[in-house]
């Protein structure tokens, strides 16, 4: 039976490129499980289908996911591209920080990319930003589309990775990926500006190889993200500059907020840990107490 991975979902339809390069057009038929869930194929996943037509087919079997994200809604990536723009729209550290806790529970790899550094008045403002960041251990890539700074410096890390770019919309994203493979042109649009907030060009995440190997995804912009199905105690494994700091709080599963000896709290009363951070772990955290309480 003939298997391949599905690298792009449209309208009920699912293109599915085998080991030979072969795309094909397929449905699914059936409905599959996971874990005694009913769930439907996702971009990323490997599966198996029979060919109906010359280039048809109806997927069958859909292959256990090693990683999968909910928005955007993709199966198998290992490493999350967080893209944030730096102006038009300014940096905004809540958004970026709400897709890397996504991207830490999803047990990806993360890069973080900046975007529209030549629109960047003051250097300082990159500097202060790679400080804040520089306890997480992502590495930051500033990026100009307009002087082609950085561009290179983000293909090393794609290398032999199943990446998604993932960000708000108008960051920047399909610009970025058709300078990194500039053979694909994505459609990309401007900022309102009136909101502030870019409009959504990217219509549906797909799959595209990379001559240098590896594998990257474009995927819709999004302006929120919920935290549900995730539980309180996950959070602080989210933050990495939380966890060894973590290790020393007095009591065990410490979600650090009142409770006494907390050495997470501590460490950002004093600036070690970066106290806009903890200030969205702290939102972040009612937010998915407020989801469990709706849940039951």
């Amino acid at each position: 039976m003939p298997s391949g991975q599905i690298i792009k979902a449209i309208s009920g339809f699912y293109y599915v490129r085998t080991e030979h390069e072969e795309l094909y057009e397929c449905k699914a038929r059936g409905v599959f499980k996971f874990e005694k869930k009913k769930c439907k194929p996702l971009v990323g996943d490997y599966v198996q289908f029979d060919e109906t037509d010359m280039g048809k087919g109806y997927i069958t079997a859909i292959e256990s996911r090693q990683t999968e994200l909910v928005r955007p809604a993709i199966a198998n990536v290992t490493q999350a591209v967080v893209v944030c723009s730096l102006r038009e729209p300014s940096f905004q550290q809540m958004p970026l920080d709400r897709f890397l806790v996504h991207a830490e529970h999803a047990r990806l790899e993360i890069v973080v990319v900046l975007t529209k550094l030549d629109l960047l008045e003051d250097p300082a403002e990159l500097e202060a930003i790679r400080t804040r960041y520089a306890p997480t251990g992502y590495p930051i890539v500033a990026t100009s589309i307009e002087t082609t700074d950085g561009i290179e410096q983000i293909k090393p890390y794609l290398k032999d990775q199943t990446s998604v770019f993932a960000g708000q919309s108008g960051v920047g994203k399909s610009s970025l990926l058709n300078k990194i493979i500039p053979d694909r042109e994505l459609e990309t649009g401007a900022v309102s500006q009136k909101i502030g907030r870019g409009r959504h060009t990217t219509r549906s995440v797909e799959i595209i190889p990379l001559e240098t190997g590896g594998l990257v995804a474009d995927s819709p912009g999004f302006s929120q993200l919920t935290f549900d199905g995730m539980e309180p105690a996950d959070l602080g494994h989210c933050f990495p500059e939380f966890r060894e700091k973590a290790e020393e709080c007095r009591f065990r599963g410490c979600l650090h907020l009142n409770e006494p000896s907390c050495k997470v709290r501590d460490a950002a009363e004093t600036g070690e840990i970066d106290p806009k951070r903890y200030e969205h772990y702290v939102t972040f955290l009612e937010e998915i107490k407020e989801l469990q309480l709706r849940r039951y």
